[in-house]
């Protein structure tokens, strides 16, 4: 989510990253064995501000978790899409191309999707595919530079195979060049052998197939042990046995089989699941920092921030997807997020590859109702006990940082920061904690220095706040921690009585309240019915509540749920969050519904939602950031928008609590098994 978090859209320049081929002569060690010999990180990371907790998690449970998540054939490596890596080991088996025309050479060294190439007709554009989690398939459709070709890849047993069906006769001749190196610096050498390559890695021996006519071509610009094929009829790579394209063929169509299989046992949600899945999957990498298996909100975020992007709410809605397919993901992806809190003990608004972070400001509260719903999918207790103290030293840090009067409001403070960070303490920076940066609820509100927030106490930050409290309080009685339970709800029910003066009866709705004019704000957006979520309104203040969503000149139609209402002079704009529709908002307002006993609204808004998703990923295989509230696409060129973004996934697991394959928010919670 770009806005959601202060970031700007990507660049589409290369990411220049390096894959580095160990020496043949160095002593044979497993991949383990090397990472526990990892040096420090490089400058300018300084070991004062590495804010990493490796204790957390530092379970047996989550120890041999990452070691499974952490095996096999996958699109591991961040950098591009066209790159299957094997871990523990890191061998790479690399896909690039070349075009060969008259004084027009072209050079594709790796893929990401969503690279801008209408402005710029030179990079690549992918059209992502299904993706299952663990790599046993993968699809992807690539145009570049006239050439079109459907690519395929997974598993044979322990093997890798691989598919290029270049499916368009392209004016000029293109060459398929398959590459392979150690990532990460991992022990083992690649070289040239006969009809392909050949890995030499600590414990054993793999061989690289070609069946494809190879050719003799030594101006590729490929540094790596490679080999290079024409790319006129299709190629295949196998690694293990050597397979011919007939049979890598039949292995692919039964691992698309089993994948599509799999998603059936969600019945009419199984096209679904495999978007949902795949939105997943396509951003799940492995980040060798921490050396760790971890989803991400994108490719191309985590190619701008420094090899890896996570993000304060983001990513703890990324966990609960997760969960929908796979339980170990779900655990990794709150644990890994949580590791990243700074030294005051918050969730930063981003956590970045390059060891830089937000210590100025978080993002929105959502982690405790997260990683709920996460342990009412699978109740664990170890879990439980490893999310709860950063959870609640997170909780404590709004009240005690972000006061405004009495209700909480966003803001960024006076922080050291080793990267010397520009823009701290300001409104800008403030609105980035919002997540909503440039929503038209914040515009001409002015920043309070002495307050380090906005004069604006914030609806729906306070109601996220008290859903937080209250659901933290249920995981601290599950954990039997009764004096914890008994302080959040103390503190749910304190800001609750406090939210209670922001309802305006003859507006029938909570409504901002300015600080520093004294007067309530009439920018209206979703967030304004989060006090459902945090159980606040009385059921008749409910009930208008839910009238204002209903209406169609406010927030309600054949695409829902804007991001400022329809009536507002900003909506019509559809850029970012000035009317662009939002995951986050639908999600949260669904949940908010659910709690609310309004089931017939939040069926409706899940199916909307689906419709708008399943729609998009139909016609173009996008999973996009937001979602224009006039047409329902997530291409319009008004938006400002990642067209794959993990979160956008959020539209489409509504869906799943509706037909009963994820437990409904207001279920109640069982003990942890022991």
């Amino acid at each position: 989510m770009s806005g959601a978090h202060g970031k700007r859209l990507p660049r589409s320049a290369l990411f220049a990253g390096c894959l580095a081929l160990g020496s043949s002569a160095e002593p044979a060690r497993s991949a383990d064995e090397q990472e526990d010999s990892a040096i420090a990180p490089a400058a300018p990371w300084p070991d004062s501000f590495a804010e990493y907790d490796a204790g957390l998690g530092d379970t047996p449970q989550y120890r041999a978790i990452q070691k499974r998540l952490g095996r096999g054939w996958n699109t591991w490596d961040s950098r591009s899409v066209l790159r299957f890596v094997l871990l523990p080991e890191g061998l790479t088996v690399d896909l690039g191309l070349k075009r060969c025309a008259w004084l027009d050479e072209g050079h594709l060294t790796e893929a990401l999707i969503g690279r801008d190439s209408a402005d710029a007709p030179h990079l690549e554009r992918v059209r992502p595919g299904l993706h299952a989690l663990d790599g046993s398939y993968v699809a992807l459709r690539l145009e570049w530079q006239g050439l079109v070709a459907h690519v395929e890849a997974g598993h044979d047993g322990d093997d890798l195979v691989v598919l290029v069906v270049p499916q368009a006769a392209p004016e000029a001749a293109f060459e398929l060049v398959v590459a392979a190196a150690l990532a990460w610096s991992r022990p083992g050498a690649v070289e040239l052998a006969a009809g392909g390559l050949e890995a030499r890695l600590p414990n054993a021996t793999r061989a690289i197939h070609i069946d494809g006519e190879l050719v003799a071509d030594p101006h590729t610009r490929s540094l790596l042990p490679h080999r290079v094929a024409r790319l006129d009829r299709p190629v295949g790579v196998s690694v293990g046995r050597r397979q011919g394209v007939d049979a890598i063929r039949k292995a692919l169509g039964r691992q698309r089989a089993a994948f599509l299989a799999d998603a059936g046992r969600f019945g009419p949600q199984r096209d679904a699941y495999a978007a949902v899945a795949s939105g997943i999957a396509w951003n799940t990498v492995y980040e060798p920092r921490h050396r760790r298996v971890v989803s991400t909100v994108g490719r191309l975020w985590n190619e701008e921030y420094g090899g890896s992007a996570l993000f304060g709410w983001d990513n703890f809605f990324l966990a609960y997807l997760s969960a929908l397919g796979s339980r170990e993901l779900a655990y990794a992806n709150v644990i890994e997020h949580l590791r990243g809190h700074t030294a005051e003990g918050f969730v930063p608004n981003d956590n970045r590859g390059n060891g830089s972070k937000s210590w100025d400001r978080s993002q929105p509260p959502v982690g405790a109702i997260m990683v709920r719903e996460v342990y009412r999918r699978y109740p664990e207790p170890w879990f439980l006990a490893a999310a709860f103290e950063p959870l609640l030293a997170w909780n404590r840090w709004w009240e005690a940082k972000r006061l405004n009067e009495g209700l909480l409001a966003y803001g960024s403070h006076a922080a050291p920061n080793p990267f010397a960070e520009p823009n701290v303490r300001t409104a800008r920076t403030a609105r980035y904690e919002s997540g909503m940066d440039d929503s038209p609820m914040y515009e001409d509100v002015p920043f309070n220095p002495d307050k380090n927030t906005l004069e604006l106490q914030d609806v729906g930050l306070t109601s996220l706040y008290i859903a937080d409290c209250r659901a933290l309080a249920e995981l601290a009685r599950l954990l039997a921690r009764r004096r914890e339970a008994a302080e959040l709800e103390r503190r749910a029910d304190r800001f609750a009585r406090a939210l209670d003066a922001l309802w305006v009866e003859d507006r029938g709705y909570y409504l901002n309240y300015r600080t520093d004019s004294r007067r309530f704000s009439e920018r209206r957006s979703p967030t304004l019915f989060y006090p459902l979520l945090a159980d606040v309104p009385s059921p008749e203040r409910a009930r208008r509540l839910i009238e204002h969503l209903t209406n169609p000149s406010e927030f309600w139609g054949e695409w829902v749920i804007p991001s400022i209402s329809r009536d507002d002079p900003a909506f019509e704009q559809q850029r970012y969050w000035q009317g662009a529709i939002w995951p986050p908002l639908n999600f949260l307002t669904y949940l908010g519904l659910r709690r609310a006993g309004e089931h017939r609204t939040a069926a409706e808004l899940a199916r909307r939602s689906l419709d708008m998703f399943m729609a998009e990923w139909r016609r173009k295989g996008y999973v996009s950031e937001n979602y224009s509230a006039i047409n329902g696409r997530g291409d319009d060129e008004a938006l400002h928008s990642d067209p794959f973004h993990s979160w956008g996934a959020l539209f489409g697991v509504m869906a799943f609590i509706e037909a009963g394959h994820l437990a409904p928010p207001e279920a109640p919670l069982v003990e942890p098994r022991r």
